[in-house]
Formats: C-alpha cells, sequence, structure tokens
C-alpha cells in the first residue's frame, strides 16, 4: 500500500502543471462564437491558480456566458480570511480544501473603476457568487464533480495526462463539448483513436510549449523566470469536439503520384507520404501520412481508415512486417524500411 500510494503521488506531481494565459488566448479566440449563453465548467482547476478560470471571469460578460464553474482538486493553500468560515481549521489555520466556485456575475466589486478578476475574493464578495467546500476531493471523476458536469455545457481545462483516457472518456459519456489539453500521442491511443477516426474528436489550433511547474518539480527543460518555475515540453495539443474554422478548409495539393516516389507498404495496400505537402492529388487509394496531417484534416475531404502501428493496424488488416512487428513497412533497393507513426487516409471523391 505504501508503494501505492507513492506512486500515486509521484504521477500526481507529474500531472500538476498549469497552462500560461497566453496559450489560453491564443487556442480561445478561435471559439468565442461558441460560448454565448453557455455554462463553462473547469474541472481541473484551482481558481486561485488557474489561468483558465482567469480568462473566463475576465472576459465573461464580453463572452455573454451564464455561468463559469470552477473546481479544485484537494485545493492549495488559501489565505483563511477569503473563505467561509468551515474552511478555516480550529486554530484558525489555512488548510488544503476541494471547492468550487461558482460565477454567475462579473462587475467592479472594489469600485477601483475596472474588473479585478486576478483575484478571486472581488468575485466572491458578489452575493451572486458562490465558493463552497466541497464535500469529496474535487477529483473529476466524484459524485459532487460528475455533477457539476452534467450543468456544464462547455467543459475547457488541462486535465491530468496520467488521467486522459478516462477523462476524455467521461467527456464523451456525458455528450459534453469541450476543449481540453492533452498529450500529442493521445492521438495513436485506443482509446482515443477512434473518437478521432469517427470525427467525434479533432485537434485544435495551437501547441503550447511552456508551462508553470511547482518549484519542487523535477525533469528535463525545466527553467526559472523570477519566482516560476517553467518546463517545456514539445508534444501538448488541443484536443476539441467544437466545429472550428480549420476544419473547412482545404488542403491544398500539387504533387502527382508516380510509383518511384511514393513507395508501397510491403504489408499493407498503401503508399508512403512523408510529408503533408506531398499527397498526390490525383492518387485515389490509401496513403500512411505523418501524423502531423491531423492539423490539416477537413472529413470533407479525407476519410481516415486507421493507424499504421499496433494493435489498432492490425484491426485493419496490417500484417507484421519483416521485424515481427504490425507496423507497416516498405522495402527500397533491398533494404527494409519502416516509418515513424503513419495515419492511413483515403481522399474522399
Amino acid at each position: 500500500m505504501a508503494n501505492k500510494n507513492l506512486n500515486a503521488a509521484k504521477e500526481a506531481k507529474k500531472d500538476e502543471f498549469y497552462t500560461q494565459l497566453v496559450d489560453i488566448e491564443n487556442e480561445l479566440k478561435h471559439y468565442r462564437q461558441h460560448f454565448r449563453g453557455k455554462t463553462i465548467l473547469c474541472n481541473c482547476d484551482d481558481p486561485y491558480e488557474s489561468n483558465f478560470f482567469k480568462y473566463f471571469a475576465n472576459n465573461f460578460n464580453a463572452f455573454g456566458l451564464k455561468k463559469l464553474i470552477a473546481t479544485c482538486y484537494n485545493g492549495s493553500p488559501v489565505v483563511g480570511k477569503e473563505l467561509p468560515l468551515f474552511a478555516i481549521d480550529k486554530e484558525g489555520e489555512d488548510k488544503k480544501v476541494a471547492y468550487k466556485v461558482e460565477i454567475t456575475e462579473v462587475k467592479d466589486m472594489n469600485g477601483d473603476g475596472r474588473v479585478d478578476l486576478a483575484d478571486v475574493r472581488y468575485l466572491i464578495q458578489n452575493d451572486k457568487n458562490v465558493l463552497s467546500i466541497l464535500k469529496e476531493n474535487g477529483d473529476f471523476r466524484s459524485r459532487e464533480c460528475i455533477e457539476l458536469l452534467k450543468e456544464a455545457d462547455i467543459v475547457v481545462t488541462n486535465p491530468p495526462f496520467s488521467l486522459f483516457r478516462e477523462y476524455v472518456a467521461q467527456l464523451m459519456k456525458y455528450e459534453k463539448k469541450f476543449i481540453v489539453l492533452g498529450p500529442y500521442n493521445a492521438l495513436h491511443y485506443k482509446e482515443i483513436f477512434p473518437y478521432i477516426r469517427d470525427n467525434h474528436i479533432w485537434i485544435g489550433y495551437s501547441s503550447p510549449k511552456q508551462f508553470i511547474v511547482p518549484m519542487d518539480f523535477e525533469g528535463g527543460n525545466v527553467f526559472e523566470i523570477g519566482n516560476k518555475k517553467v518546463a517545456k515540453f514539445g508534444n501538448i495539443i488541443w484536443f476539441t469536439n467544437l466545429d472550428i474554422k480549420k476544419r473547412h478548409e482545404l488542403l491544398v495539393m500539387y504533387r502527382t503520384y508516380n510509383a518511384d516516389e511514393y513507395p508501397k507498404y510491403d504489408n499493407f495496400d498503401a503508399i508512403n507520404v512523408n510529408n503533408i505537402s506531398d499527397i498526390p492529388i490525383d492518387y485515389e487509394g490509401i496513403m500512411g501520412v505523418p501524423d502531423s496531417f491531423m492539423t490539416s484534416f477537413n472529413p470533407e475531404q479525407f476519410e481516415i481508415i486507421g493507424l499504421g502501428s499496433g494493435k489498432l493496424a492490425s484491426d485493419i488488416g496490417v500484417k507484421k512486417n519483416y521485424r515481427g512487428r504490425t507496423d507497416i513497412a516498405y522495402t527500397i533497393n533491398g533494404i527494409h524500411k519502416c516509418p515513424y507513426s503513419r495515419i492511413l487516409i483515403r481522399k474522399k471523391q
């Protein structure tokens, strides 16, 4: 049990990083038309830390939001006087708690002529807004948080990546609209890819590279700016099921097919394409393209057939290659090659 708890703590620490406001702004500016009159839920967000909460609070009136809800997993150290009395322990000390904030009205609470939303206390001084302690631990899977999920129209957050499969499964189960960050390799998760293939989930616009992490965070590509610790990541993207403009933009193709430049796979009836710009305009069969294709995928122009590696590849008939693995491979001048990570697509007529 001790080892289990230790491993759980390590996983929680890996998941504890915060999205920068500039990255939230760069992505969510493309979705503004979806927010009016909606209840937004940030269910992995401590309002005292989360830039998602601050972004929607600052734009509450501009977006015409109906309600903003944020929940916090086991909370974080907060100033006791800003919380209801029952959130302070017997000695009057601050403590960590799981809580939720529900915002239905945003206005200039302290009379300084502007809306001070970076500090949550100005919001909860409004009688129409509520800060309350959760009875459970604030986990998105808890009964309390599921009830809030049912109430929400759109979920926007940076969920724990170690639980990404389970998190997305819950969103799909309750048929929720969402904009969430996730690992790039989730494209290949057997639990996630079918949603991608069947056009239930698609890729957003941007790819954040830096996240704020706890000062005791350990790992590579970490540096400090002022009093904050920042970690660099190269594999984080946005996932959504809200319709966005780029899903309807046609990919311009200008290359023509010839057998010498586009080798066929030995173990599946498809050709290999190394770059998005090399997709031939006149080939009607199946093509293996790199994962980066998903950033330009238009479901009206292409259909996704499957993956070129792993169990999902064998499901569509990919045979084992010369290495004894279910990965698509081809042979040039007697040399076997196994291209890195391919998604199998076909151009629609």
